[in-house]
Protein backbone atom coordinates (compact mmCIF):
# COMPACT_ATOMS: atom_id res chain seq x y z
CA UNK A 1 0.00 0.00 0.00
CA UNK A 2 2.97 2.53 0.95
CA UNK A 3 3.35 2.25 -3.04
CA UNK A 4 0.15 3.36 -3.40
CA UNK A 5 0.32 6.39 -1.08
CA UNK A 6 3.37 7.56 -2.56
CA UNK A 7 1.62 7.55 -5.79
CA UNK A 8 -1.24 9.53 -4.77
CA UNK A 9 1.59 11.99 -2.93
CA UNK A 10 3.63 12.55 -6.37
CA UNK A 11 0.02 13.31 -8.24
CA UNK A 12 -0.53 16.30 -6.00
CA UNK A 13 2.90 17.16 -5.19
CA UNK A 14 2.73 17.61 -9.29
CA UNK A 15 -0.48 19.59 -9.23
CA UNK A 16 0.65 22.03 -6.47
CA UNK A 17 0.70 25.27 -8.49
CA UNK A 18 -2.47 24.03 -10.70
CA UNK A 19 -4.38 23.31 -7.35
CA UNK A 20 -3.90 27.14 -5.91
CA UNK A 21 -4.31 28.58 -9.46
CA UNK A 22 -7.95 26.67 -9.30
CA UNK A 23 -8.28 27.78 -5.50
CA UNK A 24 -7.62 31.45 -6.49
CA UNK A 25 -9.66 31.34 -9.28
CA UNK A 26 -12.78 30.38 -7.52
CA UNK A 27 -12.20 32.22 -4.32
CA UNK A 28 -12.17 35.69 -6.70
CA UNK A 29 -15.89 34.49 -7.85
CA UNK A 30 -18.13 35.93 -5.53
CA UNK A 31 -20.89 33.32 -4.66
CA UNK A 32 -23.33 33.98 -2.14
CA UNK A 33 -25.89 31.53 -1.63
CA UNK A 34 -28.79 34.17 -3.38
CA UNK A 35 -26.22 35.29 -5.82
CA UNK A 36 -27.50 32.21 -8.11
CA UNK A 37 -25.30 33.54 -11.14
CA UNK A 38 -22.13 33.59 -8.96
CA UNK A 39 -22.63 29.92 -7.74
CA UNK A 40 -23.20 28.96 -11.91
CA UNK A 41 -20.00 30.63 -13.05
CA UNK A 42 -18.08 28.70 -9.77
CA UNK A 43 -20.03 25.80 -10.83
CA UNK A 44 -18.68 26.21 -14.68
CA UNK A 45 -14.82 26.32 -13.63
CA UNK A 46 -15.38 23.05 -11.65
CA UNK A 47 -17.33 21.03 -14.31
CA UNK A 48 -14.32 22.05 -16.62
CA UNK A 49 -12.11 20.34 -13.78
CA UNK A 50 -13.98 17.14 -13.24
CA UNK A 51 -13.93 16.72 -17.41
CA UNK A 52 -10.46 17.20 -17.52
CA UNK A 53 -9.94 14.65 -15.05
CA UNK A 54 -12.19 12.61 -17.17
CA UNK A 55 -15.19 12.36 -15.05
CA UNK A 56 -18.90 12.00 -16.48
CA UNK A 57 -20.80 15.42 -15.15
CA UNK A 58 -24.17 16.06 -14.63
CA UNK A 59 -25.04 19.77 -13.70
CA UNK A 60 -28.87 19.46 -11.89
CA UNK A 61 -31.20 22.81 -11.47
CA UNK A 62 -32.26 22.96 -8.04
CA UNK A 63 -35.37 25.23 -8.65
CA UNK A 64 -34.58 28.52 -6.44
CA UNK A 65 -30.77 29.13 -5.98
CA UNK A 66 -27.75 27.71 -7.24
CA UNK A 67 -27.28 24.51 -8.77
CA UNK A 68 -26.14 20.73 -8.17
CA UNK A 69 -23.09 19.72 -9.63
CA UNK A 70 -22.47 15.98 -9.95
CA UNK A 71 -19.29 14.95 -11.11
CA UNK A 72 -18.92 10.30 -11.22
CA UNK A 73 -15.30 8.58 -11.81
CA UNK A 74 -14.97 4.93 -12.58
CA UNK A 75 -18.61 4.35 -12.16
CA UNK A 76 -18.51 1.04 -13.84
CA UNK A 77 -16.07 -0.66 -11.23
CA UNK A 78 -17.93 -3.46 -8.80
CA UNK A 79 -17.25 -1.93 -5.40
CA UNK A 80 -20.36 0.54 -3.94
CA UNK A 81 -19.61 4.14 -4.86
CA UNK A 82 -17.53 6.78 -2.14
CA UNK A 83 -19.21 10.34 -2.22
CA UNK A 84 -16.98 13.58 -1.86
CA UNK A 85 -19.51 15.87 -0.81
CA UNK A 86 -18.86 20.07 -0.96
CA UNK A 87 -20.97 23.19 -1.69
CA UNK A 88 -20.29 26.27 -3.90
CA UNK A 89 -21.78 28.90 -1.83
CA UNK A 90 -20.32 31.15 0.77
CA UNK A 91 -22.19 33.71 2.81
CA UNK A 92 -19.84 36.82 1.52
CA UNK A 93 -22.41 39.25 -0.59
CA UNK A 94 -21.39 40.36 -4.21
CA UNK A 95 -18.41 42.92 -4.35
CA UNK A 96 -16.12 41.01 -1.42
CA UNK A 97 -14.02 39.51 -3.90
CA UNK A 98 -13.02 42.47 -5.28
CA UNK A 99 -12.21 44.33 -1.49
CA UNK A 100 -10.50 41.27 -0.42
CA UNK A 101 -9.51 38.58 -2.97
CA UNK A 102 -7.09 35.98 -2.93
CA UNK A 103 -3.99 36.49 -1.10
CA UNK A 104 -1.16 34.37 0.40
CA UNK A 105 0.74 35.67 3.13
CA UNK A 106 4.34 35.84 4.60
CA UNK A 107 2.59 33.30 7.15
CA UNK A 108 1.88 30.34 4.31
CA UNK A 109 -1.99 31.59 5.26
CA UNK A 110 -4.54 32.17 2.17
CA UNK A 111 -7.34 34.81 2.79
CA UNK A 112 -10.58 35.63 0.82
CA UNK A 113 -14.05 35.39 0.66
CA UNK A 114 -14.86 31.22 1.50
CA UNK A 115 -11.26 30.82 1.15
CA UNK A 116 -11.93 28.16 3.98
CA UNK A 117 -15.59 27.39 3.66
CA UNK A 118 -15.53 25.98 1.80
CA UNK A 119 -14.04 26.64 -1.82
CA UNK A 120 -10.95 25.16 -0.75
CA UNK A 121 -12.49 21.44 0.46
CA UNK A 122 -13.72 21.90 -3.26
CA UNK A 123 -10.10 21.40 -4.64
CA UNK A 124 -8.67 18.94 -2.31
CA UNK A 125 -11.86 16.83 -3.43
CA UNK A 126 -10.84 16.92 -7.12
CA UNK A 127 -7.35 16.64 -6.94
CA UNK A 128 -7.89 13.46 -4.66
CA UNK A 129 -10.48 12.31 -6.85
CA UNK A 130 -7.29 13.40 -10.18
CA UNK A 131 -4.44 11.57 -7.62
CA UNK A 132 -6.75 8.43 -7.75
CA UNK A 133 -6.93 8.56 -11.27
CA UNK A 134 -3.28 8.67 -11.65
CA UNK A 135 -2.61 6.30 -9.50
CA UNK A 136 -4.55 3.89 -11.45
CA UNK A 137 -7.57 2.87 -8.76
CA UNK A 138 -10.52 1.77 -10.49
CA UNK A 139 -11.81 -0.40 -7.96
CA UNK A 140 -14.36 1.97 -6.54
CA UNK A 141 -16.48 4.75 -7.99
CA UNK A 142 -16.63 8.41 -6.83
CA UNK A 143 -18.92 10.92 -6.81
CA UNK A 144 -18.33 14.32 -6.44
CA UNK A 145 -21.87 15.65 -5.11
CA UNK A 146 -21.09 19.74 -4.60
CA UNK A 147 -24.34 21.94 -3.56
CA UNK A 148 -25.49 25.30 -4.28
CA UNK A 149 -26.87 26.60 -1.62
CA UNK A 150 -26.06 24.96 1.46
CA UNK A 151 -24.78 28.22 3.94
CA UNK A 152 -28.67 28.97 3.92
CA UNK A 153 -29.30 25.47 4.51
CA UNK A 154 -31.43 24.73 1.33
CA UNK A 155 -34.01 26.80 2.20
CA UNK A 156 -35.18 28.64 -1.63
CA UNK A 157 -34.59 25.15 -3.11
CA UNK A 158 -35.13 21.65 -4.00
CA UNK A 159 -31.23 20.67 -3.50
CA UNK A 160 -31.51 18.65 -0.88
CA UNK A 161 -34.04 16.09 -2.36
CA UNK A 162 -31.77 16.41 -5.35
CA UNK A 163 -28.61 15.43 -3.20
CA UNK A 164 -30.97 12.37 -1.08
CA UNK A 165 -31.88 10.99 -4.65
CA UNK A 166 -27.76 11.17 -5.30
CA UNK A 167 -26.97 9.22 -2.14
CA UNK A 168 -27.60 5.74 -3.85
CA UNK A 169 -25.77 2.87 -2.63
CA UNK A 170 -23.12 4.86 -1.37
CA UNK A 171 -20.25 3.13 0.69
CA UNK A 172 -19.28 6.20 2.79
CA UNK A 173 -19.05 9.65 2.16
CA UNK A 174 -16.37 12.18 2.94
CA UNK A 175 -17.11 15.97 3.50
CA UNK A 176 -14.99 18.75 2.56
CA UNK A 177 -16.19 21.00 5.12
CA UNK A 178 -13.85 23.27 7.15
CA UNK A 179 -10.78 21.23 8.83
CA UNK A 180 -9.75 22.43 12.15
CA UNK A 181 -6.19 23.39 13.26
CA UNK A 182 -5.90 20.42 15.79
CA UNK A 183 -6.41 17.58 13.21
CA UNK A 184 -10.17 16.84 14.60
CA UNK A 185 -12.34 15.53 12.35
CA UNK A 186 -16.33 15.82 13.19
CA UNK A 187 -18.59 12.81 13.19
CA UNK A 188 -21.02 14.39 15.00
CA UNK A 189 -23.21 17.64 14.22
CA UNK A 190 -26.10 19.07 15.20
CA UNK A 191 -29.93 19.55 13.18
CA UNK A 192 -31.57 22.66 13.33
CA UNK A 193 -34.80 24.13 11.77
CA UNK A 194 -36.70 27.13 11.84
CA UNK A 195 -40.76 26.69 12.97
CA UNK A 196 -43.13 29.65 12.48
CA UNK A 197 -46.48 29.29 14.49
CA UNK A 198 -49.14 31.80 13.08
CA UNK A 199 -51.74 32.85 15.70
CA UNK A 200 -55.29 33.81 14.80
CA UNK A 201 -57.13 36.17 16.94
CA UNK A 202 -60.23 38.16 16.41
CA UNK A 203 -58.86 42.05 15.54
CA UNK A 204 -61.51 44.61 16.70
CA UNK A 205 -60.79 48.63 18.21
CA UNK A 206 -59.42 48.65 21.58
CA UNK A 207 -61.73 51.65 22.78
CA UNK A 208 -65.06 50.57 21.21
CA UNK A 209 -65.72 46.95 21.31
CA UNK A 210 -63.02 45.86 22.69
CA UNK A 211 -65.24 43.20 24.64
CA UNK A 212 -65.18 41.20 20.61
CA UNK A 213 -61.00 41.34 20.73
CA UNK A 214 -59.26 38.22 20.93
CA UNK A 215 -55.62 39.13 20.96
CA UNK A 216 -53.10 37.05 18.94
CA UNK A 217 -50.13 38.77 20.82
CA UNK A 218 -51.52 37.65 24.27
CA UNK A 219 -52.03 33.99 23.02
CA UNK A 220 -48.28 34.57 21.56
CA UNK A 221 -47.20 35.29 25.15
CA UNK A 222 -48.86 32.15 26.37
CA UNK A 223 -47.04 30.02 23.77
CA UNK A 224 -43.97 31.45 23.83
CA UNK A 225 -43.65 30.68 27.50
CA UNK A 226 -45.26 26.66 26.90
CA UNK A 227 -42.51 26.33 24.20
CA UNK A 228 -39.85 27.80 25.55
CA UNK A 229 -40.39 25.78 28.84
CA UNK A 230 -39.16 22.83 26.87
CA UNK A 231 -35.77 23.40 25.80
CA UNK A 232 -33.48 21.44 27.62
CA UNK A 233 -29.80 22.78 27.52
CA UNK A 234 -27.79 19.42 28.86
CA UNK A 235 -29.92 16.74 26.52
CA UNK A 236 -28.80 19.34 23.18
CA UNK A 237 -32.65 20.09 22.94
CA UNK A 238 -32.52 23.69 22.11
CA UNK A 239 -35.84 25.80 21.40
CA UNK A 240 -34.93 29.38 20.88
CA UNK A 241 -38.47 31.73 20.06
CA UNK A 242 -36.17 34.30 18.35
CA UNK A 243 -38.01 36.70 16.85
CA UNK A 244 -42.19 37.69 17.11
CA UNK A 245 -44.25 40.09 15.37
CA UNK A 246 -47.94 40.92 15.41
CA UNK A 247 -50.41 43.78 15.89
CA UNK A 248 -51.42 46.71 13.74
CA UNK A 249 -51.20 49.66 16.48
CA UNK A 250 -52.29 50.23 19.99
CA UNK A 251 -55.38 50.97 19.55
CA UNK A 252 -56.11 47.44 18.04
CA UNK A 253 -56.42 44.37 19.33
CA UNK A 254 -54.19 42.32 17.82
CA UNK A 255 -55.79 39.73 14.70
CA UNK A 256 -52.75 38.02 14.02
CA UNK A 257 -49.26 37.51 15.16
CA UNK A 258 -46.12 34.94 14.52
CA UNK A 259 -43.83 33.38 16.24
CA UNK A 260 -40.27 32.73 14.34
CA UNK A 261 -38.46 29.59 16.45
CA UNK A 262 -34.80 28.44 15.98
CA UNK A 263 -34.33 25.13 17.23
CA UNK A 264 -31.49 22.84 17.25
CA UNK A 265 -30.96 18.93 18.04
CA UNK A 266 -28.15 16.23 18.07
CA UNK A 267 -30.34 13.34 17.43
CA UNK A 268 -33.38 12.64 15.53
CA UNK A 269 -35.09 11.29 18.52
CA UNK A 270 -34.80 14.85 20.42
CA UNK A 271 -36.09 16.54 16.91
CA UNK A 272 -39.37 14.40 17.14
CA UNK A 273 -39.71 15.75 21.09
CA UNK A 274 -39.00 19.54 19.90
CA UNK A 275 -41.55 19.09 16.71
CA UNK A 276 -43.99 17.12 19.15
CA UNK A 277 -43.70 20.11 21.84
CA UNK A 278 -43.99 23.03 19.02
CA UNK A 279 -47.28 21.43 17.64
CA UNK A 280 -49.05 20.90 21.03
CA UNK A 281 -48.09 24.51 22.12
CA UNK A 282 -49.69 25.63 18.74
CA UNK A 283 -52.75 23.45 19.65
CA UNK A 284 -53.33 24.49 23.05
CA UNK A 285 -55.60 27.66 23.02
CA UNK A 286 -55.70 29.37 26.19
CA UNK A 287 -57.59 32.54 24.90
CA UNK A 288 -61.02 31.09 23.59
CA UNK A 289 -61.42 32.00 19.46
CA UNK A 290 -57.90 32.31 18.83
CA UNK A 291 -56.24 29.44 16.92
CA UNK A 292 -53.01 28.74 15.40
CA UNK A 293 -50.99 26.41 13.27
CA UNK A 294 -47.27 25.08 13.08
CA UNK A 295 -45.25 25.31 9.94
CA UNK A 296 -41.65 24.26 9.68
CA UNK A 297 -40.23 26.46 7.33
CA UNK A 298 -36.68 24.86 7.06
CA UNK A 299 -34.99 21.78 8.69
CA UNK A 300 -31.98 20.43 8.32
CA UNK A 301 -31.00 16.41 9.80
CA UNK A 302 -28.52 15.99 12.45
CA UNK A 303 -25.54 14.26 11.64
CA UNK A 304 -25.58 11.02 14.64
CA UNK A 305 -22.31 9.25 15.55
CA UNK A 306 -23.13 6.18 13.86
CA UNK A 307 -21.38 2.80 14.24
CA UNK A 308 -21.07 3.14 10.65
CA UNK A 309 -19.83 6.55 11.44
CA UNK A 310 -17.10 5.18 14.13
CA UNK A 311 -15.83 2.24 11.73
CA UNK A 312 -15.14 5.17 8.66
CA UNK A 313 -13.40 7.26 11.24
CA UNK A 314 -11.04 4.45 12.51
CA UNK A 315 -10.23 3.95 8.82
CA UNK A 316 -9.06 7.52 8.00
CA UNK A 317 -7.28 8.05 11.69
CA UNK A 318 -5.57 4.43 10.55
CA UNK A 319 -4.96 5.62 7.21
CA UNK A 320 -3.28 8.65 8.08
CA UNK A 321 -0.84 7.23 10.50
CA UNK A 322 0.15 4.93 7.71
CA UNK A 323 0.54 7.31 5.04
CA UNK A 324 2.06 9.76 6.99
CA UNK A 325 -0.55 12.61 7.85
CA UNK A 326 0.07 12.29 11.45
CA UNK A 327 -2.34 11.76 14.68
CA UNK A 328 -6.38 12.62 13.66
CA UNK A 329 -9.04 12.54 16.86
CA UNK A 330 -12.48 12.75 16.78
CA UNK A 331 -15.38 15.13 18.28
CA UNK A 332 -18.56 16.84 17.56
CA UNK A 333 -19.90 20.08 16.79
CA UNK A 334 -22.97 22.36 17.04
CA UNK A 335 -23.11 23.55 13.58
CA UNK A 336 -25.09 21.91 10.61
CA UNK A 337 -23.98 20.78 7.49
CA UNK A 338 -25.15 18.49 4.36
CA UNK A 339 -23.45 15.19 6.55
CA UNK A 340 -26.32 15.40 8.28
CA UNK A 341 -28.80 14.32 5.11
CA UNK A 342 -26.27 11.85 4.00
CA UNK A 343 -25.54 9.91 7.56
CA UNK A 344 -29.85 10.35 8.33
CA UNK A 345 -29.96 8.26 4.78
CA UNK A 346 -27.78 5.40 5.92
CA UNK A 347 -24.47 6.64 4.54
CA UNK A 348 -21.83 6.84 7.33
CA UNK A 349 -19.69 9.99 7.14
CA UNK A 350 -16.57 11.94 8.25
CA UNK A 351 -16.80 15.72 7.80
CA UNK A 352 -14.34 18.27 8.05
CA UNK A 353 -11.81 16.97 5.78
CA UNK A 354 -11.38 20.18 4.08
CA UNK A 355 -8.56 22.64 4.28
CA UNK A 356 -7.42 23.40 8.01
CA UNK A 357 -7.58 27.32 9.08
CA UNK A 358 -10.11 29.35 11.37
CA UNK A 359 -12.04 32.46 11.47
CA UNK A 360 -15.38 30.97 9.22
CA UNK A 361 -18.13 33.51 7.81
CA UNK A 362 -15.92 36.71 8.41
CA UNK A 363 -13.67 39.00 6.80
CA UNK A 364 -10.77 37.28 8.64
CA UNK A 365 -11.21 34.06 7.40
CA UNK A 366 -7.96 32.39 6.61
CA UNK A 367 -6.57 28.88 5.32
CA UNK A 368 -3.25 26.74 6.41
CA UNK A 369 -2.16 26.67 2.45
CA UNK A 370 0.04 23.65 2.89
CA UNK A 371 -3.02 21.74 4.64
CA UNK A 372 -4.18 21.82 1.18
CA UNK A 373 -1.67 19.30 -0.39
CA UNK A 374 -1.63 17.56 2.65
CA UNK A 375 -5.40 17.00 3.16
CA UNK A 376 -5.44 15.62 -0.04
CA UNK A 377 -3.51 13.33 -0.05
CA UNK A 378 -5.11 12.07 3.05
CA UNK A 379 -8.22 11.87 1.27
CA UNK A 380 -6.46 10.11 -1.71
CA UNK A 381 -5.16 7.29 0.78
CA UNK A 382 -8.39 6.66 2.65
CA UNK A 383 -10.28 6.65 -0.31
CA UNK A 384 -7.63 4.20 -1.83
CA UNK A 385 -7.59 1.76 0.87
CA UNK A 386 -11.74 1.95 2.01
Amino acid sequence: MQQIYEAVRRSVNENRENMLALWEQIVNIDSDSRNIPGVESVCRVLKQEMEDIGMAVRVLPSGGAGPVLIGEWCMDASKKPLLFIGHMDTVFKEGTAEKNPFEIDERGLAHGPGVLDMKAGLVIALYAVRALRDAGYRERPVKCIFMGDEENLHMFSGAKDIMVSELGEAEAAFNFETGYMDDGLVVGRSGGGIIDVVIKGVQVHSGIEPEKGRSAVAEMAYKIIEIESRRDVERGKLINCGMVSGGIGENTVPGEAKISIGIRFPSMAIRDEILDDIKSAAEHVHIENTSAKMRVRMLMDCMETTDGVKKLFEHVKNTAAECGYGDLHAFSVSGVSDSGISVSNGVPTICAMGVKGAGNHTMNEYAVVESLFERTVLAGCAAYAL
